[in-house]
């Protein structure tokens, strides 16, 4: 059971909102393409690098995989954002069915919970 598109029914303007997202989405692709080599694989090569400058590049490294999870992640919510958009379902709670306050959606245009099912 499709809802009525968010941009009727709250005011939002939708255009705006689906540009934001794919703009945010944009910026994480680039960031993905400019740290790719933070996340190859470290050399342990112990002729070159002693013990702590090896802990240090694994250390970096992790920091490097745990980064790229998180942008993977994040681009996973603008896209089922983006997805809400086009099955009119954007702008509604995921869990009760509510609206979405139109501020929420402003500082975060990915939520998908409203403030209440998001904090409890």
């Amino acid at each position: 059971m499709a809802k009525a598109p968010a941009k009727k029914k709250k005011g939002l303007d939708l255009k705006k909102m689906k540009k934001r997202l794919l703009d945010e989405r944009a910026d994480i692709e680039k960031l993905e393409e400019m740290t790719e080599g933070d996340r190859k694989p470290v050399e342990l090569d112990q002729q070159t690098q002693g013990r702590l400058a090896r802990m240090d590049a694994m250390q970096l490294h992790e920091m490097a995989l745990e980064q790229e999870r998180r942008r993977e992640v994040e681009i996973q919510r603008i896209d089922a954002a983006l997805k809400r958009m086009e099955e009119g379902e954007y702008g509604y709670c995921l869990s009760c069915g509510d609206e979405i306050s139109p501020k929420r959606l402003d500082t975060d245009p990915a939520a998908p919970l409203c403030v209440d099912c998001a904090s409890g």
